[in-house]
């Protein structure tokens, strides 16, 4: 299945940003931020007999703005992001999608006008016990997830050389395969891995590893993906093409692919839809 994210439009509900794309002949949707509206999840059910739904992250988009980081090291942002994670799994089992995917958690708590950009220094938590605590919190949240029959698909993030700079190391968990293998070997079967090809590029070059291998490593556990393209310095969201790095080395036949695509023309979207198809179909 291949979906089209509203992500990228964000200064509007994901609702107007979904029936847009409805009108334009797109029908499988990832819903990821986009601005506040209230009572949300209902309209998002009353256009489920014109569209398939997942949701990404971010969403619904609370009223008071927060970062959604389940490695917090602060307790008050933890009790947010875990009530708001296990909403979201909840909504997602009500309009019938099999998996919720979030983001990898951070060694900060950065501003959400921050995210996408450069973070303000501030100081860095350990990472052993970052991680250990992502498990954790991890690792309960996907009993109740199963509960709920609803799969967990967590994103690598992100790093380029600029936040690298800023802390002169690495305030993002999970960039590397060495950390998404860490991750996926200690958490259930319900848990695995939504690969952001164009995070993978630029966190490749930042810290220097080949991002094929990373690929070929965390295989196994590879769900879906988010597909866009960029210079490899920074997550630019730039439309894909026949030629882009990553097309030899995906899985070509799961149940998630999304275009996280900076391009609010509808028709733009529908052909770069149409190409995946194109090149997931090919031998």
């Amino acid at each position: 299945m291949i979906y089209i994210s509203t992500g990228l439009i964000g200064n509007q509900s994901a609702v107007k940003t979904s029936n847009y794309f409805i009108n334009n002949g797109i029908k499988n949707i990832e819903l990821s931020g986009g601005t506040f509206e209230s009572n949300i999840i209902n309209k998002v059910k009353k256009l489920k007999k014109n569209a398939k739904f997942i949701f990404h992250n971010y969403f619904p988009p609370s009223k008071k703005p927060f970062t959604l980081n389940l490695a917090t090291l602060n307790n008050d942002i933890f009790k947010i992001c875990n009530e708001y994670i296990k909403n979201t799994i909840r909504f997602s089992n009500e309009i019938g999608a099999k998996f919720y995917s979030f983001h990898a958690g951070f060694l900060v708590d950065p501003k959400p006008e921050e995210l996408g950009k450069k973070l303000i220094k501030r100081k860095i938590n350990d990472r052993n016990i970052s991680m250990n605590i992502f498990l954790e919190r991890l690792n309960n949240l996907s009993i109740f997830a199963k509960k709920e029959g609803v799969s967990l698909l967590i994103e690598n993030n992100v790093i380029n050389k600029t936040n690298l700079k800023t802390y002169q190391k690495n305030p993002l968990l999970m960039t590397d395969s060495k950390e998404a293998l860490l991750i996926m070997k200690n958490t259930p079967s319900n848990v695995n891995l939504l690969i952001d090809v164009a995070h993978l590029k630029v966190s490749s070059k930042t810290l220097k590893f080949n991002p094929i291998k990373f690929l070929k490593d965390c295989d196994p556990w590879i769900k879906g993906y988010h597909l866009s393209d960029n210079d490899g310095k920074n997550d630019t969201n730039e439309k894909i093409k026949k030629n882009s790095w990553f097309w030899p080395y995906l899985k070509k036949s799961l149940e998630y692919y999304v275009l996280e695509i900076n391009c609010a023309d509808a028709a733009s979207l529908v052909q770069q839809a149409q190409l995946t198809k194109k090149i997931l179909n090919s031998k």
